[in-house]
């Protein structure tokens, strides 16, 4: 399997593993200078590459970099991007300042990180009724917090 990626402006870094149990490649800001993000501001951050993903069941996931996300709160405005297999155009990441201070993006930086996946995209039915389960239409908070919160023995964890 390969993943292909093609350059679009000079100064545009590939995407890399940061050691070999990487999960992500990380993605690097292509600048022709230092950029600033305010406090409470989003910015879109080129990466001067593009790519095409080894097919049409899988897509890539743009994450925030751990780093910089507690250090510095900076992580992608979208909380994550989502690359599909047929976009051959820049990527570009988008940047919120989550922090109370001024944060400077310089050229090369390594902005977020791109994670392939696979996607599934079964067919659609339409039903009147849906298989019950025991959890049901419980939704936010419904299985609770803690170990108080579960009954003993119901194997939750």
């Amino acid at each position: 399997m390969t993943l292909q990626v093609k350059k679009l402006r000079e100064g545009a870094l590939l995407p890399r593993r940061a050691t070999e149990g990487s999960a992500g490649y990380d993605l690097h800001a292509c600048l022709d200078g230092p950029l600033e993000i305010l406090p409470g501001e989003t910015r879109t951050v080129p990466t001067g590459i593009a790519i095409a993903l080894p097919g049409p069941d899988c897509a890539a996931f743009v994450y925030a970099r751990s780093g910089l996300g507690i250090k510095h709160g900076i992580v992608p405005g979208n909380c994550v991007g989502v690359i599909d297999s047929d976009y051959r155009g820049e990527l570009l990441v988008g940047l919120h300042n989550h922090s109370a201070e001024p944060f400077t993006i310089q050229p090369g930086d390594r902005v977020a990180q791109m994670i392939i996946a696979p996607v599934l995209c079964p067919a659609l039915i339409e039903c009147d009724e849906l298989d019950d389960t025991a959890r049901g239409a419980g939704g936010f908070g419904s299985t609770g917090v803690g170990n108080a919160d579960r009954k003993a023995g119901d194997g939750a964890h």
